[in-house]
């Protein structure tokens, strides 16, 4: 007995060192070929930089049709492929798969070919079509493929590599570690930004990656799906897909707040996409930055389609009827402008279908023209008669140039039609009870500084920028400042021109070619134009009529109906990827429903998609989260966490005085131990940020500190305390001074 079992486990022994001995020439063989992968990618990037400086010290062929602009796209599209592969060093392979055939693919950040043998190749984009197997075969349904084998690198070493075996259910992961790539990167401590989940998709959110729809795809899901990520890497996917339609024009990705935009800021770059534009709903106006908000009555108010009557009415206001006529003193008459006149003009300015700005050249020539036919009725009936037509003209041209340069007219002008700003308007309505009443706006929007402007007011701003439209006059100054600039400019060239030709020495040679048989003046001068040369999300940012190919809109519950107003306009053919989650709203102008947003702008072009899973949240935290969500909204199911942290959420009871060093000792506990924590509180504690400031972002460890105040600020305050409870992924802490919410009594003391 005791023979055969030494032999047994002699026998054993072998097979686990065979295997063990496998193991290590497998990943010692995978280890070379991503070594060459890596050279590759070297020489690649080396070429491409070359290519690059060679680029930007290479002069214009002006003789042969080159231009500037030629240059300047070449370096430009060479520097965007030098980002590409710079990024692509950062896990450049992720795995490969075997399929039934027997052929080896491998798949990665970026696709090498092998030049020399028709660009087989070596390794798949992850974006490409034949990559999807990677991320949504599974033992059930293998999608061809017999194995899928996922790496573990650190730099440009494979640590290790997991084996899945696909197309036999009852063995689908060699030593049960499937999803251990995906747990390892959960379970990783948190940096300070949102990191790719390039390497460990999920199919679920693969599949909502490469939906193939033009228009308004909606994800949704609860905290911890991973919305966010899945936006981007669909935003990612886009670029790859249809490059050449969206590098134009960029895709613009809105967030709730400047920190979540840092937080996400890295994702599309280690992607190797930069032509994209991040900012807040508050930024949407250049010039503008703000993230105060309004009270949630005011909020409301701002943010209804209600509030576009108002605001025509506003700029209605302005447009007004002398109470008494106004004289105008001119050189032989004095012409008078009264109400029935001014109205005459008003009501054809209207007509016009132009914005208010641009339509006062309608009210100035209906008025015009009435002063000159009056005047000149009385200037020439004693001296002129029906038949001395060239002198009637002559006296007309007079008077029109007279009124033209008259400063008197012009003030007539200001005060009956003004040219106005969308600040103009705004602030003087905020802070005028009687122009609010003549709108039709409530009280709830009167202030006592009217340009502190609010994120509420932002696309009232943007509103009115299309209801004033552009001062024509200030855009015919320019036009000349610019015409004179040019004009000295090519004066100046051609003197540059005329010195080279008449040098002295030129003359010796009857043959010799001069400068202007090779280049004229305007051609010289337009060398030396001063050029854009800003990045497209620089130049986007900068410019309110510019318009994107696709836009991405996180935390979408909160936007208002006139947020999507303005979001609509910035992009035409509405492309749209929306993340949000309903249960999480706390705006009061937030959304309601999906259809009520969606179906007024893209009628039967927005689809749906929904994100169960949670990724982030262990298990033990989402329990309690789970608690409040049933409070508030018993018909939401929470996500079901993947995985457990093993660590039991706990609360604490304290006083007033002790609240302060237990803040303290929660950050101080935090600061010896790797990743990020934060404290979250109602508005005013010491110590704490708002739920609200962390929508989006995750830490290590949370600590929510009095949520019985959380609770009672406001309508949505279990939303916040939601949001706040979900923040953690491996530790949650309590402070409470008053008696804990009943949602939470489940948690362990401490």
């Amino acid at each position: 007995m005791q023979d055969a079992r030494t032999t047994s486990k002699g026998i054993m022994a072998t097979r686990e060192h065979r295997n063990d001995q496998e193991h290590r020439d497998a990943l010692c063989s995978e280890q070379e070929y991503v070594t060459e992968l890596y050279a590759r990618l070297d020489a690649e990037r080396a070429r491409v930089k070359e290519r690059y400086r060679t680029a930007l010290r290479a002069p214009v062929d002006l003789a042969n049709g080159g231009t500037l602009v030629e240059r300047d796209a070449e370096v430009r599209a060479l520097a965007e492929e030098a980002r590409r592969l710079d990024v692509a060093d950062s896990g450049l392979c992720f795995g490969r798969l075997d399929s039934i055939s027997g052929e080896r693919t491998y798949v990665g950040r970026i696709g090498l070919f092998d030049e020399k043998n028709e660009y087989e190749p070596l390794l798949l984009d992850w974006r490409a079509p034949a990559a999807r197997a990677f991320y949504v075969a599974t033992a059930a349904h293998p999608e061809n493929m017999r194995r899928r084998r996922q790496f573990h690198t650190r730099g440009r070493r494979v640590v290790d590599f997991t084996d899945e075996i696909l197309g036999r259910p009852d063995q689908a992961v060699r030593g049960g570690r499937g999803d251990s790539a995906l747990i390892a990167a959960l379970d990783a401590p948190r940096g300070h930004g949102m990191r790719d989940i390039v390497a460990t998709i999920q199919a679920e959110q693969d599949r909502i990656i490469r939906l193939d729809h033009s228009g308004v795809v909606v994800i949704e899901g609860g905290p911890g799906t991973g919305k966010t990520v899945v936006a981007l890497h669909r935003v990612a996917y886009l670029l790859y897909t249809q490059r050449e339609q969206i590098r134009r024009h960029g895709v613009l990705v809105v967030g709730p707040h400047p920190a979540f935009l840092d937080h996400i800021a890295r994702v599309l770059p280690s992607l190797g996409e930069s032509d994209v534009v991040f900012t807040t709903t508050g930024d949407l106006v250049p010039g503008i930055r703000t993230t105060t908000e309004d009270a949630p009555d005011a909020a409301r108010a701002k943010g209804a389609l209600t509030i576009l009557s108002v605001l025509a009415a506003a700029v209605a206001d302005y447009q007004r009827l002398p109470e008494e006529p106004i004289s105008i003193e001119l050189t032989d008459v004095t012409a008078r402008i009264d109400a029935e006149t001014a109205e005459w003009a008003r009501e054809e300015a209207r007509g016009s279908g132009l914005p208010h700005n641009e339509a006062r050249s309608v009210f100035r020539e209906i008025v015009t023209w009435v002063l000159t036919e009056r005047a000149i009725s009385r200037i020439g009936r004693g001296w002129l008669s029906r038949s001395d037509r060239d002198a009637w003209e002559q006296l007309r041209t007079d008077l029109v140039d007279e009124l033209a340069d008259h400063a008197g007219f012009t003030a007539a002008l200001d005060a009956l039609w003004p040219i106005l700003t969308p600040e103009t308007v705004l602030a003087q309505l905020y802070t005028s009870h009687d122009r609010l009443r003549t709108a039709g706006a409530g009280d709830a929007l009167w202030r006592a500084t009217g340009d502190a402007w609010t994120v509420s007011d932002v696309p009232l701003l943007d509103e009115l920028v299309d209801l004033l439209g552009r001062d024509p006059s200030a855009e015919k100054e320019s036009d000349k400042a610019a015409e004179r600039e040019n004009r000295s400019r090519i004066e100046y060239a051609a003197g540059v021109l005329d010195t080279l030709v008449s040098r002295e020495d030129s003359m010796d040679d009857e043959d010799h070619l001069f400068a202007t048989d090779l280049l004229h003046a305007d051609d010289l001068a337009e060398r030396f134009l001063e050029r854009d040369t800003r990045e497209l999300a620089e130049r986007a940012a900068a410019d309110r009529d510019w318009t994107y190919r696709h836009v991405v809109v996180d935390e979408a519950q909160e936007l208002s109906e006139m947020d999507w107003r303005v979001l609509m306009r910035r992009c035409p053919n509405r492309s749209f990827t929306v993340v949000g989650d309903l249960a999480q709203r706390r705006s009061a102008a937030g959304a309601t429903s999906w259809d009520a947003v969606f179906e007024p702008y893209v009628p039967g072009r927005w689809v749906y998609r929904s994100l169960s899973v949670n990724y982030r949240t262990p298990a033990e935290i989402m329990s309690v989260a789970a608690a409040v969500l049933a409070e508030f909204a018993p018909g939401a199911a929470p996500p079901e966490s993947v995985r457990s942290c093993g660590v039991a959420p706990w609360s604490r009871q304290v006083t007033e005085d002790e609240l302060p060093s237990a803040i303290d000792d929660f950050v101080h506990e935090e600061s010896g131990r790797a990743g990020t924590s934060v404290a979250i509180g109602p508005p005013g504690v010491p110590g704490t940020v708002t739920a609200s400031e962390t929508k989006g972002l995750e830490f290590d460890a949370v600590l929510v500190v009095e949520p019985e105040r959380i609770l009672a600020d406001g309508p949505r305050g279990a939303a916040e305390l939601y949001v706040a409870l979900t923040r953690a992924t491996q530790r949650l802490g309590v402070l409470h001074r008053g008696p804990l919410p009943q949602a939470l009594s489940g948690l362990a003391d401490r």
